[in-house]
């Protein structure tokens, strides 16, 4: 069961088009950890059976233990790999301050940014949701074009208030 769920788990990664004219492809990380949910399971299963075979073979009661130590070790390796990638995206610390610097710069000559939110939604993908006050405010489409140059932003709301 385990060496199926595998293989339906195994191709982990989607393709993703949006109006904006633009695809990407990103990193699922739910799926990447049921995956590895499945596949530890199946190693600590290998591990327990080996012990046990090897056990009644040749006495070694031991080895039961020292191989649960040893998939307790290997589980532990991938959650602390896990959470390395994904703390950053859910604690919204991913977005390089450059990077937000570089967007208040392009917006600056037509409206003031007075709200910047981003998170990273993928490995090298973001959300942006930006609030803009101008006194001659331009259009949307006008703001979307010039950050369609920050082709890290994949999902965009802006909000435009005038003066």
């Amino acid at each position: 069961m385990n060496v199926a769920s595998m293989f339906l788990l195994g191709d982990h990664h989607h393709d993703h088009s949006h109006k904006y004219g633009h695809s990407h492809h990103h990193h699922d990380h739910n799926l990447s950890a049921a995956y590895m949910h499945v596949l530890a399971d199946a190693l600590t299963s290998l591990l327990a059976i080996g012990a046990l075979i090897l056990g009644k073979l040749y006495g070694w009661n031991w080895l039961d233990a020292f191989m649960g130590i040893v998939g307790a070790v290997v589980i532990g390796r991938w959650t602390l790999n896990l959470l390395k990638q994904t703390s950053p995206i859910l604690l919204d610390e991913s977005v390089e301050e450059t990077y937000r610097t570089e967007i208040r710069h392009e917006l600056a000559p037509s409206a003031e940014v007075v709200d910047l939110h981003m998170w990273r939604v993928s490995g090298h993908h973001y959300a942006a949701a930006i609030t803009l006050v101008s006194k001659d405010p331009l259009s949307l489409q006008a703001y979307k074009q010039k950050l369609s140059k920050f082709d890290k932003i994949s999902h965009l709301t802006l909000e435009v208030r005038s003066t």
